[in-house]
């Protein structure tokens, strides 16, 4: 169904309303169970706590944990980080209960939210558990536990229940609450659709949040409000627009206009009788890379995934027509860390057609596509939208769930500041090599504006002469042997992070320590590929202020507008005749302040290829004139 405004309006209500009930609920359990005020930021001592059980008190323990490692940040204090554990504990159980809502309308999971206590699954579960399990609302706690933690193997993201971001639960009433509320009959057909879940994102920030944001201060303060202030959905035609005319064109070109895209991409600009020359080799899918830099909820990527598993049909049916080595395995830059490289020929890979058909939903979330955001929570939705596209691509194809191909880790990377504890940095600095050691601080140090930049730090252009300080030089470039050094040292480092985490030692602390700053080594590797599609809706206006120095000096052609700065980089991250597709304001393309932008970047380092000029209205709440286009990195 389409996502009108009256449709939109109804879904704002319920996110407004859920995160009402839960927030209210968290402060309350934090307030009279775990002696923590996130009103006055008074924090109790955990010896007086002597009414909680042991389950509870190990809670109570995390929670300051928790609020010690956001504070050790140095940018919240007691009474803010308490403000974000609610919103972040509310945040995480919506997604949840959504995502199970969901599933249950694509036909993935037994009934289990949709009729509350009467649900199918839970009825099910409680004659087979008989009263062992206590009284009707702790038995169904019990049994949503246990679909969490199923869920939790493949989407460890939202799912684990042990995760900072998951360890409250509301109690039975306000669960009712939400359950009424996620129930509703007005909203019922929206659990069947792809947008909802971006739109929940959105709407989690209320219109007055972002308003009082922007009257206190007219540039953004921190990455919160960055982010928050930026939150604008992506319709879903301007979606395919991009697409189409980024991947889909790319594709099209390279088959020269031999495939099914000319007809499935409603917005693809070919001409009735346009043939464009035939590449000698078509790319081996699982080679294309795609990266949203701003992804929010990845809209575009669930998108690119239709189209991307077409691409995938048609490489199977070329690889079978032309034979082994008829599919170019285009090697990523030398220090990437992954690449075409170790691909055998998808002949060789897979006994027959439905084997391979079956694998190309994991394929697609493991090789193709990527993103990166500011807003931690942007990673949780982002991975459960797109695990949700790859299990109704699985449904559709009557795959039965045990014949599905497990999912690994995909490439959607919050870019969260680099752990501050500087107690724990030197714990781990002593279990490292001296010179592993000097890399970890000083990588962490690289790392430090990261919340508010993202992919805007051109992380790989800094750790050449990062690693040629710390290891000795060797070269005038970032060549082999300066990669190699990388590579050994960074799995060291992993290696070293890893076994921190998980040691008998290691408070909560010092997993969550441990935790951001293997996420700031999955960053630089997503900073260090090159890609053939970059699609983004971008934040505009102001950077934030912490970030507008940097800015200025690391794109002095794009310094006054965030977008243009977005533009810039995403033109960096492309190979060579790569494609970016943008929405974002229209005032880059006339405005004299833009004119170095415009020829620099704009035309010096591509070539405009299409352009809808869309003007108000467009993105829900955003007062811009918008502009859709795409360019094509220069040769």
């Amino acid at each position: 169904m389409p996502f009108d405004q009256a449709t939109r309006n109804r879904l704002q209500r319920f996110v407004t309303d859920a995160r009402r009930v839960l927030e209210e609920e968290f402060t309350r359990q934090l307030q009279n169970d775990f002696g923590l005020d996130p009103n006055s930021g008074t924090v109790a001592a955990l010896a007086s706590l002597g009414h909680l059980n042991d389950a509870q008190h190990e809670t109570a323990r995390i929670l300051r944990d928790t609020l010690a490692h956001y504070i050790a940040s140095g940018d919240m204090n007691a009474t803010q980080g308490l403000a974000r554990i609610v919103r972040e504990q509310a945040f995480t159980v919506l997604n949840r209960l959504a995502a199970l809502r969901m599933a249950e309308a694509r036909g993935l999971l037994m009934e289990s939210v949709g009729g509350g206590l009467q649900s199918k699954g839970f009825q099910l579960y409680a004659r087979l558990a008989d009263t062992g399990l206590g009284e009707t609302g702790d038995a169904y706690r019990v049994y949503l536990f246990s679909v969490f933690d199923e869920l939790a193997q493949d989407l460890p993201v939202l799912f684990d229940r042990y995760s900072p971001q998951g360890r409250l639960f509301p109690r039975e009433a306000a669960l009712l609450h939400v359950l009424d509320l996620i129930n509703a009959p007005d909203i019922a057909p929206l659990w069947r659709e792809d947008e909802t879940i971006g739109w929940i994102y959105q709407y989690f920030n209320s219109t007055q949040e972002r308003r009082a944001m922007r009257e206190a201060s007219q540039a953004p303060r921190n990455s919160r409000e960055l982010a928050v202030r930026n939150q604008f959905f992506t319709p879903r035609y301007v979606v395919e627009f991009l697409v189409d005319n980024t991947l889909g064109r790319l594709w099209f070109n390279a088959t020269g206009g031999q495939t099914v895209l000319r007809e499935r991409c409603p917005y693809l600009l070919v001409k009735p009788d346009e043939t464009p020359q035939a590449a000698a080799k078509l790319r081996d899918p699982r080679t294309l890379k795609l990266l949203d830099p701003a992804c929010g909820s990845m809209h575009f990527g669930l998108y690119a995934f239709d189209l991307l598993t077409e691409i995938y049909r048609e490489a199977w049916a070329w690889d079978q027509q032309h034979g082994p080595g008829s599919l170019d395995t285009l090697p990523s830059p030398p220090g990437s860390g992954a690449g075409g490289e170790g691909f055998k020929p998808l002949c060789h890979t897979y006994a027959d057609e439905a084997a391979f058909l079956r694998d190309v939903p994991r394929l697609i979330i493991e090789h193709n596509l990527y993103g990166v955001d500011i807003d931690p929570r942007a990673a949780q939705i982002a991975s459960l939208a797109l695990w949700l596209r790859a299990q109704r691509a699985w449904h559709d194809a009557e795959v039965k769930a045990k014949e599905r191909p497990p999912i690994g880790r995909g490439h959607v990377v919050a870019a969260i500041a680099p752990p501050a504890e500087r107690e724990l940095r030197e714990q781990l600095a002593a279990q490292l090599d001296h010179l592993d050691a000097e890399l970890f601080q000083k990588t962490l140090q690289l790392l430090k504006n990261l919340p508010e930049l993202g992919l805007l730090l051109p992380i790989e252009r800094e750790l050449p002469q990062l690693i040629r300080h710390v290891y000795g030089e060797h070269g005038p470039m970032f060549r082999e042997a300066d990669q190699e050094q990388w590579r050994k040292a960074e799995a060291r480092l992993r290696a070293a992070l890893s076994e921190f985490a998980h040691a008998a030692y290691a408070t909560y602390q010092g997993r969550l320590f441990a935790q951001d700053a293997l996420e700031g080594l999955r960053l630089i590797d997503l900073a260090g590929q090159a890609y053939d599609v970059v699609v983004m809706n971008p934040p505009f206006g102001a950077p934030a202020t912490v970030s507008k120095t940097y800015l200025a000096q690391t794109y002095p052609r794009s310094k006054n507008d965030l977008l243009a700065v977005f533009v810039e980089r995403g033109l960096q991250l492309l190979r060579p005749g790569g494609r970016l597709g943008a929405i974002t304001s229209r005032t880059g393309f006339f405005l004299s302040s833009f004119q170095r932008w415009r020829e620099q970047v704009v035309l010096g380092m591509a070539t405009p290829e299409v352009m809808a000029d869309l003007g108000h209205g467009v993105m829900d709440e955003a007062m811009v004139e918008a502009a859709a286009y795409v360019l094509e990195k220069r040769r």
